[in-house]
């Protein structure tokens, strides 16, 4: 799955991601209006709400970029209705022909991790058949457990060639309160990413591992030492845009090929409609105000990229 993934990045000349991580509150009043009527003020009629705004998204950028990332928790926040809506959404985003990274940092050992990783990206045992139940391409992955809460996940992606992108430097405030601890001399988050680099080692795609790297954009100095300690590892980069991330700060987490990144934005795109620059379009056209901001945001990282060279 990596090389498709690398394969697509290259077609569209576009390494980003659009987070479909769908608050209540982004939702326009007309859809939310229109999902209430069907079901009521239910845990239905949320999740429904999420789906139409997210298949609405979809429909206006898929033509654009080659992956969406839908966290688990926005859905999850809904209960059973709300895991029916990320399953559609998945599906549908494959419909579409979109590399799916299901953001669900997992972190557990043994037959639990096992569980995870065949629930998201492998196939269950079920009698006589073997069935896929969200069937992500990539998944995100916590470390803290070390190799037993990571090695079922990669022999699960070994088998049905799919990736990991691992935590490994978040672009959250309070992550150095662990990440940037000191260590035989060293920061933690370089220990962890020369481990992601070891697992990664023995799972590669033509150019790049399957196993990869979360590392945010809210730490450039840092994600340009990372770049060095796993050169084979594709890196998720989330904080850009409303975290504060530039794409300036973003040329030293790609290689020279111009791969081996992809940055990902969620409400800067998804909510696009309520911010100034993409007001014009209104609630009725948010799907119009994603696409422009799509297109914002591949001009601006292109745009720091071509300038780097």
């Amino acid at each position: 799955m990596i090389n498709v993934l690398c394969e697509k990045i290259k077609k569209l000349n576009a390494p980003i991601v659009v987070g479909l991580d769908p608050m209540l509150s982004y939702v326009p009043e007309h859809v939310v209006k229109k999902s209430f009527e069907a079901y009521g003020e239910t845990l239905e009629g949320a999740a429904d709400a999420i789906w139409q705004f997210n298949k609405e998204i979809v429909d206006s950028v898929y033509d654009l970029i080659p992956a969406v990332k839908p966290q688990v928790a926005m859905y999850e926040q809904f209960g059973v209705e709300g895991m029916k809506a990320y399953k559609k959404t998945v599906d549908y985003c494959h419909e579409k022909g979109l590399v799916v990274i299901g953001d669900v940092k997992r972190g557990d050992i043994g037959s639990t991790s096992a569980a995870y990783a065949v629930g998201h990206l492998g196939k269950v045992q079920v009698g006589s058949r073997t069935l896929s139940a969200f069937n992500e391409d990539f998944a995100t992955v916590n470390p803290y457990l070390g190799t037993d809460g990571i090695k079922p996940f990669v022999d699960v992606c070994r088998e049905e060639k799919k990736g990991l992108f691992i935590l490994v430097k978040t672009s959250n405030p309070s992550s150095g309160e662990f990440q940037d601890r000191i260590i035989d001399g060293r920061p933690l988050y370089e220990w962890v990413g020369e481990k992601v680099a070891e697992w990664g080692a023995d799972c590669m795609g033509d150019s790049y591992s399957y196993i990869g790297a979360v590392v945010g954009a809210t730490y450039p100095e840092m994600g340009k030492v990372l770049r060095k300690v796993m050169p084979k590892s594709f890196i998720l980069v989330p904080g850009y845009g409303a975290q504060g991330g530039k794409a300036s700060d973003l040329v030293h987490y790609f290689n020279e090929d111009g791969l081996g990144a992809i940055v990902n934005s969620s409400r800067g795109i998804i909510a696009a409609y309520k911010k100034e620059p993409y007001a014009k379009f209104g609630p009725e056209h948010f799907g119009e105000a994603s696409r422009q901001a799509v297109l914002d945001m591949i001009a601006d990282i292109d745009g720091a990229l071509q300038a780097a060279k």
